[in-house]
């Protein structure tokens, strides 16, 4: 064999290997419902299986009529305060939110005036990057994958961080707010040097004190730091309604089993961003664009609901774009007959495409988003309603502000940031014992059969 290999090959030993283990590692199916096992901690209706408390958020999609449950329209909560009245405030006031909120989420109120401009002033401190680290980490190894360039990046600083160790409250609360600040910076940097390694010129801005987070992203990414009030506003709204969503979807339950370790925020933290990572957290409102560029190809008549209808068939099918049987950006795991965050950036859309001459498409996603449910409830036997939810539209949002696809999952991390800032905090305020759930052994015991005899 090579004595130096090549880190993308998969040699027929690796074959062979992959198939003894799937031999080996099958589970039958039956087994599950024998030991009465919540697959990915759901019940057969989807409901996640209670694993802790927070007081951070609350997620209700559900009601009480006449004593039983029934579908509502779906409502967040950020510490008991809807997200709807934080982003119509914020709208109204035609001011940024999204700081607002992550001193909501962290500190557990709303801050006065003069507390939400030192928490702004905390984060303006705390948006730099440690000499040459940019050189010496960011442009060493260019990664067309952000998130994994990221996770390296929040590895690293550690080596910068005299106390990174440290869990004390009041040191854990100055590296998440060092996290809030310089997650920007380092999700655009490394985009910045992946296209400057693809051919493309590069330039590296520096962050400006008195901007938003939202501003910030903006100025940072483009060439001329040029960006319309509207287009900052537009992504605020978004960071607002990715900043958190209760403590059990995954990276956030992450951040909890880790921090229930005693690790380090910034194992924590790359822990959490290795797990938004994943297409079926962080990275389906990518899957919903690249579904909606496919359609735009397949079908002639953007305004034909026949011709819509069919294409969406199609994909349950598993005739069209990437065969997998899914309606990309439809259906929640909570929510039923509405996703709020939808709903709120529904009106926004709207209003942004008008102002980059692309109300044809915002014309398409909307008739997707009315016949889409009545082709899936058509099609498939469903325990609740469907509904869009907010990767539907947070893709279009970003494709309308001419953002690099590669981006869009880091731009929900740099909003989640908040979040799991404030539930790794809630941990440790509360921590108990480390997170440990049980498996079932169901394979059989075998007796040892030496080197020789095997």
């Amino acid at each position: 064999m090579a004595t130096n290999p090549n880190y993308g090959d998969i040699t027929p030993e690796i074959e062979a290997l992959t198939a003894l283990c799937q031999r080996n590692s099958g589970i039958d199916l039956e087994d599950y419902a024998r030991y009465d096992v919540k697959r990915g901690l759901r019940d057969v209706n989807g409901k996640g299986v209670l694993a802790g408390l927070t007081e951070i958020s609350d997620i209700v999609a559900r009601k009480l009529v006449d004593g039983q449950e029934r579908p509502c329209d779906g409502k967040l909560y950020y510490r008991g305060i809807d997200v709807q009245d934080i982003v119509d405030n914020v709208l109204a006031e035609q001011r940024f939110g999204f700081e607002e909120v992550a001193y909501l989420l962290m500190i557990g109120r709303l801050p006065s005036h003069a507390a939400l401009e030192e928490f702004r002033d905390q984060l303006a401190y705390y948006r730099s990057l440690p000499n040459n680290f940019v050189r010496d980490v960011i442009l060493k190894a260019p990664s067309g994958d952000i998130m994994n360039s990221m996770m390296c990046s929040v590895l690293n600083l550690a080596a910068y961080d005299e106390r990174a160790d440290d869990i004390s409250l009041p040191n854990v609360m100055r590296q998440c707010m060092q996290m809030l600040s310089v997650f920007p910076m380092l999700a655009v940097y490394g985009c910045q040097a992946y296209h400057y390694k693809s051919g493309s010129s590069l330039f590296i801005h520096a962050p400006r004190p008195e901007h938003s987070t939202a501003e910030t992203i903006l100025s940072l990414l483009r060439a001329d730091s040029a960006y319309s009030y509207w287009e900052a506003h537009v992504l605020d709204i978004c960071l607002i309604l990715h900043a958190e969503h209760g403590g059990g979807n995954n990276s956030t339950f992450t951040t909890h089993v880790v921090t229930s370790s005693g690790t380090d925020t910034y194992s924590c933290m790359a822990a959490a961003l290795a797990s938004l990572k994943g297409p079926r957290h962080g990275g389906a409102n990518i899957k919903v664009i690249r579904m909606f560029e496919d359609m735009k190809e397949q079908v002639k008549d953007w305004k034909d609901e026949d011709e819509i209808k069919a294409y969406l068939q199609a994909l349950l099918d598993k005739r069209a774009f990437d065969k997998s049987g899914l309606i990309y950006g439809m259906g929640h795991a909570i929510y039923s007959l509405s996703d709020p965050r939808a709903s709120i950036l529904h009106g926004m859309v709207e209003k942004l495409a008008r102002e980059k001459g692309r109300t044809e498409e915002y014309e398409l996603y909307s008739m997707v988003e009315r016949l889409g449910p009545q082709v899936i409830s058509g099609e498939r036997k469903m325990y609740k309603g469907v509904s869009a939810n907010v990767d539907f539209y947070s893709g279009f949002v970003y494709h309308m502000l001419d953002l690099p696809l590669e981006l869009y999952t880091p731009l929900f991390a740099m909003a989640r940031i908040a979040g799991w800032s404030a539930h790794r905090l809630e941990e440790l305020i509360n921590m108990g014992k480390i997170i440990r759930p049980a498996y079932q052994y169901v394979g059989e015991h075998h007796p040892y059969r030496r080197l020789e005899d095997r």
